[in-house]
């Protein structure tokens, strides 16, 4: 009785694969049509002009965001040129050679340089170098949260501790209250790997997220944290050292989704924070969540969280897009009409899931993502 039960069910799940995977599949953009860490509108001028030696955009754009405290924006942008400068540098050099104190240059500079210690196997030793490249970066701007942020990345890598963070952390506060970048670099230093625990890493990003402007993609913070402890491999219990229960997990969750729910589908603000979203819904067996949340990416397929989870992020991203895809086909019975990918839940998929507060309405105007 037992195999054929089995037999029964191998048959039905067959049998509702070949008739809804077509029809959920087509609401997505094809694989070919998925571009990884893709720049908006601003950035992608900077790029083509870096890759021609020519850092007058770079340079006109990074003034533009700094003198119109758009740091969220600035943050992004000095990250994504470090990286370009990371393979090509001579459009950087070039910079520095005109204009040796521009305080974007050298937060580019600082940036860069930060990231090549990091990969150095002398890794505390190399940052502790730099320490006087990032005043430099900080005094050159004074308004600016961004050298903060990399001010606690620094921090982090050589060890400080926790006075001398949270010195870090109140100057960079003190410059923009709700930075989602300098929210995740302490997030970073209060988790398990470096100097904290799962629930001290938790409890700081869902205070964060409680205190976040309306939009703000620090309210998504408390995923960052429940990916934090899945990549640290943490089961839940009791025990100080131990991960969080899975009901604080799916709340964060919960936030995230009704957060990205409030932006426009395929929009690249919160790209980021959706790719990490839609990691953490397939972890939780949440299925008609996690295609939903593929359905508002769209073709917006980012390296975090992908590049920490294997060699081709790209890859990763479609394979869990198809799998998403699968597990709700077969899931989906015969009779049900698949009519796309907006978020629905199941009975199953709510059985012993917890709720969170979800908030605001989103705008450009608020604190914005950070690539990691």
């Amino acid at each position: 009785m037992f195999r054929t039960m089995s037999l029964l069910r191998a048959l039905i799940g067959t049998a509702r694969l070949v008739r809804h995977t077509p029809r959920l599949a087509a609401g997505l953009p094809p694989d070919d049509d998925v571009l990884l860490d893709v720049p908006d509108g601003r950035l992608a001028p900077a790029l083509v002009a870096a890759a021609l030696d020519d850092p007058e955009p770079a340079a006109k754009l990074l003034a533009t965001t700094r003198d119109a405290a758009e740091w969220e924006d600035r943050d992004r942008y000095v990250t994504r040129l470090s990286t370009f400068a990371y393979s090509r540098d001579g459009w950087l050099d070039h910079w520095l050679s005109v204009a040796p104190r521009d305080p974007d240059a050298l937060l580019v500079k600082a940036q860069l340089a930060v990231r090549r210690a990091w990969q150095s196997p002398a890794r505390a030793e190399r940052l502790r170098e730099l320490g006087p490249l990032i005043d430099a970066a900080i005094e050159a701007a004074p308004r600016d949260p961004v050298p903060w942020r990399l001010a606690l990345d620094h921090a982090r890598g050589t060890h400080a501790g926790h006075t001398a963070f949270e010195a870090l952390w109140e100057q960079a506060v003190r410059r923009s209250p709700h930075h989602y970048g300098c929210h995740a670099a302490a997030l970073k230093y209060l988790s398990a790997q470096w100097y904290g625990s799962h629930r001290e890493c938790f409890d700081f990003a869902e205070q964060a997220a409680e205190d976040a402007l309306p939009g703000s993609l620090v309210q998504a913070l408390p995923v960052r944290a429940a990916f934090a402890q899945l990549l640290a491999g943490q089961g839940q219990g009791p025990g100080p050292g131990q991960g969080v229960r899975d009901d604080r997990i799916d709340a964060a969750a919960d936030r995230a989704l009704a957060l990205s729910a409030e932006y426009p589908a395929g929009d690249l603000w919160p790209a980021e924070v959706r790719n990490l979203l839609v990691h953490l819904l397939i972890e939780r067996g949440r299925w008609r969540d996690a295609l939903a949340e593929f359905g508002r990416i769209g073709p917006q397929a980012t390296s975090f969280p992908w590049a920490l989870l294997g060699d081709d992020p790209l890859r990763g991203f479609l394979e869990a897009r198809a799998t998403a895809v699968r597990e709700v086909a077969r899931r989906t019975p015969l009779r049900e009409r698949v009519l796309g990918t907006a978020p629905e839940r199941s009975g199953e998929e709510l059985a012993g899931q917890g709720r969170g507060a979800a908030g605001g309405r989103a705008g450009r105007g608020g604190p914005g993502g950070h690539y990691a």
